[in-house]
């Protein structure tokens, strides 16, 4: 299954890298808050992403992370920025499939019922010439902020 998520993935990824403007950005996690934390829970999720935003804002990445049970997870997804005009902030809504709760934690989130599960996550953040943060909305489990170099 996650041979087929890798070839789905790259085959997005190479119908949106034929854009003529593009932006990159590479981010990790600086902060997590669990809305009702457990001592089972892990707010360092050590998560690593890229992304690739075409000129009309479509995007596509993939994640590596532990997820709120210490265990390596992955997110790929295609989604959208939206600007609030010429100013810094955005809003960004992205959707696709997670991958790594097993075990006892399989059912943690919704229709994980093969392994794999999809899941949508919207954010808004702040962007300069170079760097990147943003809230991201992990359902109704946690927040996190990010913080990236954009390329």
């Amino acid at each position: 299954m996650l041979r087929v998520l890798i070839y789905l993935f790259v085959a997005l990824f190479s119908q949106l890298a034929q854009a003529t403007e593009t932006r990159w950005l590479l981010q990790t996690s600086v902060f997590t808050s669990h809305h009702n934390p457990k001592p089972e829970h892990n707010n360092d999720q050590e998560l690593v992403s890229l992304e690739y935003t075409r000129e009309n804002d479509w995007i596509v990445g993939g994640a590596s992370f532990l997820n709120s049970f210490s265990q390596r997870s992955a997110y790929v997804y295609a989604g959208k920025h939206f600007d609030f005009g010429p100013g810094p902030v955005f809003a960004k809504l992205t959707g696709g499939l997670m991958h790594g709760y097993r075990g006892e934690y399989r059912d943690k989130i919704p229709l994980n019922h093969l392994g794999v599960a999809p899941a949508i996550i919207p954010a808004v953040g702040v962007r300069g010439q170079y760097v990147s943060s943003e809230l991201s909305f992990l359902g109704a489990a946690a927040v996190m902020i990010t913080t990236g170099l954009q390329f």
